[in-house]
């Protein structure tokens, strides 16, 4: 009898200790990091075909955007909550004409599949709560997809 609830107390704590223990891999894998191309995006209801082939690159905690030619666009601080739901990121410009401010948004990450949707063409709107930049909405909605290196 004994071993039984010895075997029992060893079950359940495995049962609990493997998630608390795989979770901050599981999360790490939902951290975008290296370069991004736009391959889709939308404004307010409308196609944004100027965005598309701009390149969005994280590394560690930093962020760049640069134009399709390669100009630098923006760059700055990145702070992500993939355990937010939906997952919560945060553009904090540290250059340019946008230092001191930041677009607030959410995204999802799957595969080489990256889609934000956030409030960078008004940053008087609060964080999107959905993956849709509906007409009036304020938002940007764009997917990427992994650059080849």
């Amino acid at each position: 009898m004994h071993r039984l609830t010895l075997a029992m107390f060893w079950l359940i704590l495995g049962t609990w200790l493997v998630p608390a223990i795989a979770q901050p891999a599981e999360e790490a894998q939902k951290t975008p990091q290296g370069t991004w191309t736009a391959t889709k995006a939308e404004h307010d209801g409308k196609a944004a075909d100027d965005v598309v082939g701009n390149r969005l690159s994280f590394t560690g905690n930093r962020f760049q955007i640069q134009s399709k030619d390669g100009k630098p666009l923006y760059a700055g601080t990145v702070r992500v909550d993939p355990s937010a739901k939906p997952a919560a990121i945060d553009f904090e410009h540290t250059e340019g004409t946008l230092k001191g401010k930041a677009w607030k948004g959410i995204y999802t990450l799957d595969g080489d599949t990256l889609a934000i949707c956030d409030n960078a063409p008004n940053l008087d709107k609060g964080r999107p709560v959905a993956f849709e930049a509906k007409s009036g909405s304020g938002y940007v909605f764009i997917t990427f997809k992994r650059a080849k290196p």
